[in-house]
């Protein structure tokens, strides 16, 4: 079967007040982006299509249901290692404005016993998909720690943030029946080649 990750858009820059967890939207940019990668999946013919539980995630799968006729289905095991956080702040700005923070967030990550949690559910969940739809094409909009967690699992190393996808890349695994996975690529970016800045997005968020 051929299992396809797609990172959601540019999302808005949002802090909750309450300490609730905040869970943004995406921006004018990151709807752009995410038309985008709908019409340049529309003729792959996918089985199903799922998201992740997050608003960044579920706004990107919609223009590609509403091109597919498909309904999203929701797996909770792939939304973001932040879904706690109540403020999120776009990697490539926390880069820039708190190099401190971006630091200590793909730095350390690997360590913590929160991120190997993390990791081990994203395998899972996507294990559990994978096993769902034996011989068919799936699609799964989801987030850039995501992708790295199951990327990291495919080539067999320790799991860590150690590529950057961007924003509404695609990125295509093959499992066969025998259950070995292989990569077939990773952060497609070619229907963004003319948004200049959009297609070299963080790995996580």
């Amino acid at each position: 079967m051929e299992l396809i990750l797609i990172r959601h858009g540019l999302p808005m820059q949002v802090a909750t007040q309450d300490g609730t967890p905040a869970d943004p939207p995406l921006s004018a940019l990151g709807r752009e982006q995410a038309t985008r990668v709908a019409d340049w999946v529309r003729d792959e013919q996918f089985d199903r299509l799922y998201s992740s539980p997050m608003l960044r995630a579920r706004e990107t799968a919609n223009p590609i249901a509403e091109i597919t006729d498909m309904p999203i289905e929701v797996v909770d095991g792939v939304a973001e290692y932040d879904r706690d956080a109540d403020e999120y702040i776009p990697i490539e700005v926390l880069k820039a404005d708190y190099p401190e923070r971006w630091l200590a967030m793909v730095g350390a990550g690997v360590d913590e016993a929160g991120f190997i949690q993390f990791v081990q559910g994203v395998v899972a969940s996507i294990s559990e998909v994978v096993a769902a739809n034996a011989g068919k094409r799936i699609a799964v909009a989801c987030h850039g720690g995501v992708i790295n967690a199951w990327t990291a699992h495919v080539l067999g190393i320790e799991p860590r943030l150690f590529f950057n996808p961007g924003y509404t890349s695609i990125n295509r695994y093959m499992v066969a029946r025998s259950g070995e996975r292989s990569i077939v690529s990773l952060n497609e970016c070619a229907h963004l080649r003319d948004m200049p800045g959009s297609a070299d997005g963080p790995q996580g968020g």
